[in-house]
């Protein structure tokens, strides 16, 4: 007899644990811990769910699918948090998706760039395809996150109603032409360079890697071969629950989690650095096995997919859910966040011309990950 494997188990006990937290709101360390603990693995199984319904019903719905499920663990968390913070929560969308985009464009890239070339001396890949992702992720950021610094119509890092509603349909053109690009017009573009024979065709857009119907699992990731009917209803089921299970106890912890933060002494952005770590764990996993096997092209796409979906979906769903939010909403990044923006794209922009990088330029895209990092802590 088969045993339930913890892609089931988890999104079942998480769910199972959030109907007495919801109405006993418990305080206890130790509860929350174990709590969170569960919306971590809510969180990964809800992924890979995600993927294996999104393999079964191709492309590009099945890209299109895991971008929505991974936007709505993360529109989740960051409207939970904005409900139920004590303290002013207007930056946290933006903290959220400029750490997003900061742990993908530098931590994604950066680590399976290291791997790919300390393993096999070059890590190679398409800069067509690649630098086409990395020209949309730009344009979005500095759309969604900059422009809003610098408007005079409202004061303070805000847009207006009108400037939020253009910004929320231009990034969702953005998306749907990349989304058409990369899984219908020019597919090509975003194959590994150096793969096998019937090696899985990768088409990640935000959050995941989809296959076409290939009868191997040449990356041993557990979900390349095809499901089956039944175990796509099955897996699509249990990405309900886990959505559910994530949104409902994200709220339950969301005050520990800033009590934590303001023990520590650290910045309220820090907040939204966690929920991007969160939601961004599975598929840093994904990118570095990737990487190790020498498939490059599939940890970029990744990479930029995230960070695609993280601005072109987020921003559009939150700017919705901004109708019924109280306060401001602030989007536009500080002087600082800028900087550390500007110099990550003009980097990332030097690593996908020559379409091959040595260890230094992961190395390089790390050191700018911890510059983040530290800088969000101590700003």
């Amino acid at each position: 007899m088969n045993r339930p494997s913890w892609t089931t188990v988890a999104p079942l006990l998480a769910l199972v644990a959030l109907v007495p937290a919801w109405f006993l709101h418990p305080e206890s360390a130790v509860v929350l811990g174990a709590l969170a603990l569960l919306l971590v693995g809510a969180v990964l199984a809800a992924v890979h769910h995600a993927e294996v319904v999104a393999h079964r019903v191709g492309e590009p719905y099945g890209s299109l699918l895991l971008a929505v499920a991974v936007t709505i663990i993360e529109v989740g968390l960051i409207v939970t948090l904005m409900i139920t913070a004590d303290k002013d929560a207007s930056g946290l969308a933006r903290d959220t998706v400029f750490a997003a985009v900061m742990i993908t464009v530098n931590g994604i890239v950066g680590i399976s760039l290291l791997v790919g070339a300390l393993k096999h001396h070059l890590a190679v890949f398409n800069p067509e395809g690649t630098g086409a992702a990395l020209a949309t992720v730009i344009s979005l950021a500095v759309l969604c996150l900059v422009i809003p610094s610098v408007t005079t119509s409202e004061p303070g890092p805000e847009f207006t109603g009108a400037q939020l509603a253009f910004a929320a349909i231009a990034s969702l053109a953005l998306y749907g032409m990349f989304v058409f690009t990369q899984t219908i017009r020019h597919r090509d573009f975003f194959l590994p360079v150096t793969h096998g024979q019937h090696s899985p065709v990768v088409t990640s857009v935000g959050g995941g890697d989809s296959f076409e119907h290939e009868p191997v699992d040449l990356d041993e990731d557990g979900h390349a071969d095809p499901p089956t009917n039944r175990a796509a209803y099955a897996s699509l089921g249990l990405l309900v629950v886990s959505l559910v299970a994530v949104v409902g106890l994200a709220k339950i912890e969301s005050p520990a989690i800033e009590s934590g933060v303001a023990a520590l002494g650290f910045p309220p952005a820090v907040v939204g650095v966690i929920i991007a770590l969160l939601v961004l764990a599975p598929e840093t996993i994904a990118a570095v096995r990737a990487a190790a096997r020498n498939r490059v092209q599939v940890s970029l796409n990744l990479a930029m997919g995230s960070a695609m979906a993280s601005i072109g979906l987020t921003i559009p769903a939150i700017a919705i859910a901004s109708i019924w939010l109280d306060g401001p909403l602030k989007l536009g990044l500080n002087q600082l966040q800028t900087v550390l923006l500007l110099l990550t794209s003009a980097v990332a922009i030097l690593t996908v011309v020559p379409g091959r990088a040595k260890p230094l330029q992961g190395g390089v895209h790390l050191v700018l990950l911890a510059a983040f990092l530290f800088l969000t802590i101590a700003p």
